[in-house]
């Protein structure tokens, strides 16, 4: 009996022991929660809940931009549509998943499609900047000859007026204009729709208060993608998406034969240059970088803090930021594909 009562104390001094270290872990990490918490919100902050330019946006207009986002007669042979490059159908995170897309003809682009998800909160669209908004980016693949391969904008003006569901919507949208079909009035209804392509997700949530939204894991991540540098480009509520940078800063890139922003500017300077992408989702969107050759998110943590911080790091530390950045995945791909407009 003495045996068994011994054996009961040291049993219950064990059970008092964990009890008392794991009410002091979990006090620790509430501690260290709150504390990126405040850090998370000075470097990053959430996604705003409306676009800008959405402010005139009617439901209308949103509805015929939806579906001109998915009309594949929109390119020469009737193929391809925004949403093939940029797929929001079956809970696609706004990309194709694909190293570059195809066109109407079997080329392909030579630069990743990224992610139509937030996209208009962006400083400029496309990886060098050259579309000003998002109304000037849906002009562009439709007349490019690789892309959606329409010759000219009569061209698709005359396309989409010949479809008598469209030349009714248009009217219905846009009623005090003489010509409702224009090519311009195509791209503001897009762009209405992809202003409403917003996500959210646990990272937010952390923001805005639920502390144990995030794993212990996830915590670590978060504190060692600051203070690796990572927010040196990746900051803002997109955690990146608004500014520019030279890939390869400190150790060269091995694809020297895209000059990015060089190509629009001409200037000596940009070359190399491309807008720091989006890190909202970017575990949905492999593959990674402007030319999308990095297959995996692992191999693109791994590249880039090299490239631009000259930083070689072990697979633990890679492994705790990949689970950080897999908590910026939206909660809300759920988009139906839309009709067919009817002749």
């Amino acid at each position: 009996m003495r045996k068994h009562i011994i054996l009961f104390m040291i049993f219950f001094g064990l059970f008092i022991r964990c009890k008392q270290n794991t009410s002091e872990n979990t006090k620790e990490l509430k501690e260290k929660a709150v504390k990126l918490q405040k850090e998370a919100l000075k470097y990053f902050g959430v996604i705003p809940s409306k676009m800008p330019g959405s402010k005139n946006d009617t439901p209308e207009l949103v509805s015929l931009g939806r579906r001109l986002f998915f009309e594949k007669r929109l390119s020469e042979n009737n193929t391809i549509s925004c949403n093939s490059c940029h797929r929001i159908d079956k809970n696609l995170a706004g990309v194709d998943n694909l190293p570059t897309s195809p066109g109407t003809k079997g080329k392909t682009g030579t630069r990743n499609s990224p992610t139509v998800y937030n996209a208009g909160f962006h400083i400029t669209q496309f990886w060098d900047g050259r579309a000003k908004d998002l109304v000037e980016q849906a002009k562009e693949p439709i007349l490019n000859s690789i892309k959606m391969g329409i010759p000219n904008k009569k061209v698709v003006v005359k396309k989409i007026s010949r479809i008598r569901g469209y030349r009714k919507l248009f009217k219905k949208v846009f009623p005090k204009t003489k010509r409702p079909i224009s090519y311009n009035n195509i791209a503001i209804a897009i762009a209405a729709f992809e202003r409403t392509l917003i996500t959210t997700d646990r990272f937010d949530d952390f923001q805005k208060g639920s502390l144990d939204v995030l794993t212990k894991d996830e915590l670590i991540g978060l504190d060692k993608f600051i203070k690796i540098g990572c927010v040196t480009c990746h900051n803002g509520p997109l955690l990146g998406g608004n500014s520019y940078n030279k890939i390869g800063l400190l150790n060269v890139y091995e694809n020297n034969k895209d000059f990015g922003r060089f190509n629009e500017t001409k200037n000596e300077i940009d070359k190399f240059m491309f807008k720091v992408p989006s890190l909202r989702n970017v575990a949905l969107t492999a593959p990674y970088f402007h030319d999308g050759k990095i297959k995996t998110l692992e191999k693109a943590v791994e590249t880039i803090t090299y490239l631009q911080l000259n930083k070689k790091l072990n697979k633990m530390d890679v492994g705790y930021i990949v689970k950080f950045l897999m908590t910026l995945s939206g909660k809300n791909f759920t988009l139906k594909q839309e009709k067919k407009t009817k002749n």
